[in-house]
This record gives structure tokens, C-alpha cells and sequence, in this order.
């Protein structure tokens, strides 16, 4: 998005002439033998998971390199980094002379009480499913060469305590591979110590007892997807409102932060621009053409309503790129330039973090490099938010994806553009059509399972439809999407294969366009977040 005065406007993944659309739950990390691995269960005092399940499968992508957590037979399988279905790493099994190269993995589960199990495979015959499930086990395969979705479901029987999720191929007709796996549904926390083989090094603790955690804060690994508490405003099971603030005018309400609505958390200042005698580098200062329009808005009053918010308790950060932003950070100079020139503009102004909303592409190695670099020099408190395009999280191989994968340890919260963006693809591989609750939940959803934490994931959405080109739906239609998510009521035909009580929330572009629409987000999207347990 641009400003009138400067380009024209820029705003994430919104459309001209629109305004810009921008782009705690702690989890604690329990999967089935207890390496915190990308699946986690959020665990309660009583020890029991609750229906935060993501993913019950340890290491279901394979990528600590490793075979953590699967056995497979006569050494069968390895971790190869070609072919791959997302991330960097696959399994490749090789079934040779009797053997079928099974590779399994034995998975905590509650009885009477039903489980959905999928995974993407390749090769000439591979097959999936569970046994001891204590009522039917279920098996699928295919024989496809290039990469397919298998799924299939069961129930557990009325005694079932563990089940045994495997793969295999078949006798002398070659190798197969096999990603991201998925078994998702009510999780256990152990009732026995369990010993697991295979950890690599510096991994958590090889046995769990009956003994839960003595608090949901998650640990932190060492690969991409580890969870560890994210900082941010709120705390505690907040569910939070971010608005994006247009330092431009577009023919949306004019608005000084101190005008900006209180049910929003978070404000994003939109946006930084690049600095040209800078690479990677940021800059920002007010429009001065809407400095007028509000009769003078000087950096010293605007100063001062980011301090007022702030002894409100809330959030102001400063949003990166826009529609038309190109900040490129693709080496470590350029990452180096970005973190130090953020800083200098959180020292000055205040902000409390930054908002990454790079429509252009990012390259996630490098920022994720800034964005570690900046957190340390911002110290406690820090908030960071980014708003990718709904393509650019269709999959954990994206680097959107890996981005916000790479710094789950410091980010705040994902608010997906889910707009501007036409029909798209759902957690269950269905198509779904954007303006719809369906849309919400079933992208939203993908995002739940490939490794974010429930508080890190957001729903954007238009403050009107003069905001977005489209994509608009009305604000209870947001309140009922998060209903869903949160505790499986209010859905649409889409059906969540589980809930998430510690949904992150919701964003809207912009605060300026919801002034002009009556404050509509703010009192009923806000107000519903800020009812939610």
C-alpha cells in the first residue's frame, strides 16, 4: 500500500484504490515420546492435553534431520533432503529381499475418542495407517510418483491408551518418501515414563513421567519449529485486536493514534520505507500532507499519543513494506542494516516492535537473522507481527512460513491477509472462497498445524469494503470464525479437525477505515476477542 502523497497508497495486500490491508496460550511441548519436536499439546494442571492438539506425531516432518521418534525396519529408512514435500527433510524408506520398510511410531491417545491421520507420500506403492486402535485399524496407500495426500480416520477402543501410526512400502519395488505427517485429536500427557532413541544432541530430556510440567510454558529446541514462549502485549490467554494506523490519507477517516480506537491492542504504524543509501535499511517519518489535514501533527505530539497508548496498556509498532514496500534483506549485511535501523526508529519514536508485512517476497534465512538481532537490542517486550498474503502461507515450505517457523521463539502473532487473494486451498486440500467463514477457518487452520502456536495465528480481514478490492465479510462472521477455531461452535460447512481455546485473534486494515465504518471491528470483533476465555 502507498501513501497518496508519496506513491499512492500502500497497504498490505489491498488493492487501489482501497486502503493498505496489512497483512499464549503457551504450548507446552508434548508429543507422543516427549522430544519437542514441531507437534505440541497444550497441557493443563491435571495433566490431561486439551483440544489445542496440533500435531500428536513427534518429529512429523522429519525436520531434526534425524529419525527421532520413528523406528523402521532392517534399517530401512533415512532422512534425505531430496525429494521433499516442504521444509528441508524426508523420510525415505528402502524395502529390500522380505522386507517392507515399515517406519513407525507409537502415539499416546485417549479411548473412545476419534483421531484423523494424513501424510504426503511418493513412490510405487506406500501405505498408511494405524494399528492397535482397539476397534478397526485403518490403512490407505497409493502408488503415485510424485507427491499425494493420503488420509484416513479411526476411533480408539473403549481401553486404548497408544496406537501404532506406520508406513511401508512393498517388497522389491523400490523406495518411497513421505512428509509431513499429521495425527491430529485428543492428545495424553504420559501416565508412565517412556524412553524414546535416536534424540539428537542438546534435545529435551529422553523420559517424561506421570509428572506434568510445572507450568505450560513451553521449552525451546533447536529446530525452526520449537516452541517457546512468545513475547507480546497481553499475556496469559489475551486474545488481541490489531488495527493498522495510515500515515497517509486515502479517503479513509483521518486519525491520530490518540483517535485510534481503544479496543485495539496492537497498532501498526503503516508503513516504513526503504532506505536507498541503505540496503536492507528502514526509514520513517509522518506524511506531512496528513499532518495538515489533521491541522498540525507534529512528531512530538505524535510521540506523545504512542506514550498515551502505552499507559493504556497497549501496543505500537511500526509496520514494515506494504503493497508496494520493497525492503530486501538477503544477506547478513542487509540484516544487519535492517535490525540496526529499526532500532534506531523504536528508540526514537517508541515502538514496541515491528510488523513484517513484505509483499514482495522475503527470504527467511536473512530476516529471521534481523529479527533475532532486533529482539535482543529491544530486550523484553518486544512485539513482533507479520501479515502475509494468504498465498504465502499455504504451505510451511513457503519462506513466509519458515519465517514465522524461524522466530516462533520471539513472534507475537501471524494476522494472514485473508483477503485480495480469490478461492484458495484449506487444511483438508478443499477449495474455499475468500469473504466466507469457511475461508477463515480452513486457511487459518493450516497455519494451526504446520507448527504455529494457537496464539500466534490471526485472522485479516477488511475494516469495510472500501478497505480491500475483496474479501470483506461482516464482523460477526469474524466473531463466529473465531468461535469455531476456539471451541468448534459457530462453524460454517468447514469443520476443524480440532480447537484451538488460545486462538491469537483478529486484524483489520485499517483503523482509519473502521472509523469510517462506524467502528464496527473494533466493538464487535474487539469486543468479542476481549469476551473470549
Amino acid at each position: 500500500m502507498q501513501r497518496a502523497t508519496r506513491v499512492t497508497e500502500r497497504r498490505p495486500g489491498a488493492q487501489r484504490p482501497g486502503g493498505p490491508s496489512p497483512t499464549r496460550t503457551a504450548l507446552a511441548l508434548v508429543a507422543a515420546l516427549a522430544l519437542a519436536v514441531s507437534g505440541a499439546v497444550l497441557i493443563t494442571s491435571g495433566g490431561k492435553a486439551t483440544a489445542d492438539t496440533i500435531n500428536l506425531l513427534q518429529n512429523p516432518g522429519f525436520e531434526t534431520g534425524t529419525l527421532a521418534g520413528w523406528s523402521c525396519s532392517a534399517n530401512s529408512g533415512t532422512v534425505v533432503t531430496s525429494p521433499v514435500h516442504s521444509g528441508k527433510y524426508a523420510l525415505q524408506a528402502t524395502p529390500a529381499g522380505s522386507d517392507d520398510a515399515q517406519c513407525a511410531q507409537q502415539v499416546l491417545v485417549q479411548p473412545n475418542s476419534s483421531y484423523t491421520l494424513s501424510g504426503w507420500v511418493q513412490g510405487s506403492y506406500v501405505y498408511l495407517g494405524a494399528s492397535g486402535t482397539g476397534s478397526t485399524d485403518p490403512s490407505t496407500w497409493s502408488s503415485n510418483s510424485s507427491w499425494n495426500q493420503l488420509s484416513t480416520s479411526f476411533t480408539t477402543g473403549a481401553t486404548t491408551t497408544s496406537v501404532t501410526v506406520y508406513l511401508h512400502g512393498w517388497y522389491g519395488t523400490g523406495a518411497y518418501q513421505a512428509d509431513d505427517l499429521l495425527l491430529s485429536g485428543p492428545g495424553v500427557y504420559p501416565t508412565s515414563t517412556v524412553s524414546t532413541t535416536g534424540q539428537p544432541t542438546g534435545s529435551p530430556t529422553a523420559t517424561q513421567t506421570s509428572t506434568p510440567p510445572a507450568t505450560s510454558t513451553p521449552t525451546a529446541t533447536s529446530t525452526p519449529t520449537s516452541s517457546s514462549t512468545p513475547t507480546g502485549p497481553g499475556g496469559g490467554n489475551q486474545h488481541l485486536l490489531t488495527g493498522y494506523w495510515q500515515d497517509f490519507d486515502n479517503g479513509a477517516t483521518d486519525q491520530r493514534i490518540s483517535d485510534v480506537d481503544p479496543a485495539y491492542d496492537i497498532i501498526a504504524v503503516a508503513f516504513a520505507t526503504a532506505d536507498p543509501a541503505n540496503p536492507g535499511g528502514i526509514t520513517f517519518s509522518l506524511d506531512s500532507t496528513l499532518a495538515s489535514r489533521l491541522g498540525g501533527y507534529t512528531d512530538a505530539q505524535f510521540k506523545a499519543d504512542i506514550a498515551a497508548k502505552h499507559a493504556a496498556g497497549k501496543k505500537v509498532i511500526l509496520s514494515v513494506g506494504g503493497q508496494n514496500g520493497t525492503i530486501s534483506v538477503s544477506d547478513s549485511t542487509s540484516a544487519a542494516n535492517f535490525a540496526g535501523s529499526t532500532y534506531s526508529l523504536i528508540k526514537e519514536y517508541g515502538f514496541d516492535g515491528v510488523d513484517i508485512d513484505l509483499e514482495n517476497g522475503v527470504t527467511a534465512t536473512y530476516m529471521s537473522q534481523a529479527l533475532h538481532s532486533l529482539a535482543a537490542q529491544v530486550g523484553s517486550g518486544f512485539v513482533l507481527t507479520m501479515a502475509p498474503q494468504t498465498i504465502d502461507m499455504q504451505s510451511t515450505g513457503t519462506q513466509y512460513f519458515q519465517l514465522a517457523l524461524d522466530t516462533k521463539d520471539i513472534l507475537t502473532v501471524v494476522n494472514t491477509q485473508y483477503y485480495n487473494s480469490g478461492s484458495m486451498n484449506g487444511c483438508d486440500g478443499n477449495v474455499y472462497s475468500e469473504g466466507t467463514e469457511d475461508f477463515l477457518t480452513a486457511l487459518a487452520c493450516i497455519q494451526l498445524q504446520g507448527g504455529l502456536a494457537p496464539s500466534q495465528v490471526g485472522l485479516g480481514v477488511p475494516a469495510s469494503t472500501s478497505a480491500a478490492g475483496s474479501g470483506y465479510l461482516a464482523p460477526t462472521t469474524v466473531d463466529n470464525a473465531l468461535d469455531c477455531l476456539a471451541d468448534g461452535t459457530n462453524c460454517g460447512s468447514f469443520k476443524p479437525p480440532a480447537t484451538w481455546p488460545g486462538i491469537g485473534g483478529a486484524m483489520t486494515w485499517s483503523t482509519n477505515w473502521d472509523a469510517s465504518n462506524g467502528n464496527s471491528i473494533a466493538s464487535t470483533v474487539g469486543g468479542h476477542l476481549h469476551g473470549m476465555s
